[in-house]
């Protein structure tokens, strides 16, 4: 099912619902340009986040933007393990409702 090629039919929401395909568009152009943070930050953001929501998307096209940027392997490495941190703690801090459950 995922295939990058897939990415092309995004088109078709531009036919058929331009306006609002348009303005996240905007959105989308404006959430990723430097600001108070730079660019190479937010993309290795952008990885942690695409880890922790699986979605191999995102995965790819934020790793490529995120070298683009400046992003070298560690700075990678420590994202990845940082994502997984987070995932495991959430598992772990919600594993108290399962201690308290009687």
């Amino acid at each position: 099912m995922y295939d990058m090629k897939n990415l092309a039919a995004l088109k078709e929401l531009e036919t058929h619902e331009p306006e609002a395909t348009n303005a996240f568009c905007a959105f989308d152009k404006a959430a990723w340009a430097d600001g108070a943070i730079p660019k190479k930050y937010k993309e290795l953001m952008a990885i942690a986040v695409a880890l922790t929501i699986q979605c191999p998307y995102c995965i790819e096209l934020h790793t490529n933007r995120a070298r683009e940027a400046g992003a070298t392997d560690p700075e990678i490495a420590e994202t990845v393990l940082a994502a997984a941190a987070l995932r495991a703690g959430g598992a772990v801090t919600h594993g108290t409702h399962a201690m308290k459950a009687r």
